[in-house]
């Protein structure tokens, strides 16, 4: 038997039924349709002549009946291995969760572990802060009981103040001591007046103002500071001192009428310390229009009020000294040392009673100030 001619005289065989669709689940129950470049010899395919092709359909389908139960087996295995492979994706899942969980739970303990020892010192300062609580609570407690105590005190001084014996009558004798006071210097500013030499009443002598005629000279003035207006004490006038000496053909008359004028100052101051009960830090030797002012100053005469206030050594003798409140046939120096020492007296009363001083040379306006601070209504009251 001859071979068959080639390819194309061969008969064509028969078509295959049309694959169909299938699911992954069906694939090793029918037919499968795969693309030529996967089938083995597809593009070089064995001849089969005609008399042998129901033998080799025969040889296929056994062929095909033989690998059924691979098939079955392939696609057993192959839903075993994907439930497999699911079941280890879901274990892969679950083990990456466990592993954050268990990162999680290390943050967790990590965290707890701080906040441990966070706890443990806080507790240790509680205890440092509770044992200084208690000794805050001590010294409290006896700070409290002072307090009680001097509570206590204080209601016993306020009864004490508030009685028969307390500070309301301590006010009351306060206030009638100084009434009787301002009662006593009102005396003696009727006996000793201080008045503007125009405001002198008419019952003055003439001699008494009929040679004040200068009174530029005129050393104490009003305390507004008019030129115009001297200040006289019982119609006299104390006039400036002369730097030179007096000798016999000085005026006599004006010397013994600013020597008088000294006398009233004084006395008048005098009797005033007394009623206040001040002591004079220059006391005073009243005698008329002789009177002296005592200084404790030192054993060393002094050629000028300057060089008496400078400071004296320690080992310089003390020793008391009086200045004369007039003039004699002496130098003035003397004399205008008293009449400033005496103006000192007048300035600490004023200081007494709250007031400042006019300056160191008015002696009449700094004596009217006074007794006319002391004869007001202020004075009196009593705060």
């Amino acid at each position: 038997m001859e071979d068959p001619a080639p390819s194309s005289a061969a008969p064509d065989p028969p078509p295959s039924p049309p694959p169909h669709p299938q699911s992954p689940e069906e694939e090793g129950d029918g037919w499968v349709l795969v693309p030529a470049s996967e089938v083995e010899g597809a593009h070089a395919p064995k001849v089969i002549h005609w008399d042998d092709l129901q033998q080799e359909l025969a040889r296929l389908w056994s062929l095909s009946a033989a690998l059924q139960p691979p098939g079955d087996r392939k696609a057993h295995l192959a839903a075993r291995l994907e439930s497999t492979l699911q079941a280890r994706q879901t274990f892969l899942e679950q083990d990456n969760e466990l592993a954050e969980m268990r990162q999680r739970l290390q943050e967790h303990t990590d965290r707890l572990g701080d906040l441990k020892m966070r706890t443990k010192k806080l507790s240790e300062g509680v205890v440092d802060q509770r044992e200084q609580l208690c000794v805050k609570i001590r010294t409290l407690s006896v700070a409290s009981k002072g307090l009680d105590a001097a509570h206590s005190n204080l209601k016993e001084a306020n009864k004490l103040l508030s009685g028969e014996n307390g500070c309301g009558r301590l006010k009351n004798l306060e206030q009638k001591l100084r009434m009787r006071q301002q009662y006593m210097i009102a005396q003696v500013s009727q006996i000793y007046p201080v008045r503007p030499l125009d405001e002198q009443s008419s019952d003055h002598k003439p001699g008494f103002t009929s040679n004040i005629t200068k009174t530029r000279n005129a050393e104490s003035v009003l305390p507004n500071g008019s030129q115009n207006r001297p200040l006289v004490i019982l119609g006299l006038q104390l006039s400036k001192l002369s730097v030179k000496k007096t000798g016999y053909f000085s005026d006599k008359t004006e010397v013994q009428k600013s020597s008088t004028v000294l006398g009233y100052a004084a006395h008048a101051v005098s009797l005033i310390a007394s009623y206040l009960n001040v002591p004079l830090r220059y006391p005073l030797r009243f005698g008329g229009s002789r009177s002296y002012v005592l200084d404790p100053a030192p054993s060393v005469e002094p050629s000028s009020i300057s060089s008496v206030a400078t400071s004296v050594p320690p080992s310089t003798s003390m020793r008391t000294m009086e200045f004369p409140l007039f003039l004699d046939s002496q130098e003035t120096t003397r004399s205008a040392y008293a009449i400033f020492l005496l103006n000192k007296d007048i300035e600490q009363l004023l200081n007494y009673i709250g007031a400042e001083s006019l300056g160191p040379r008015h002696v009449l306006a700094n004596l009217r100030q006074l007794t006319r601070i002391i004869q007001s209504q202020e004075y009196i009251s009593v705060d």
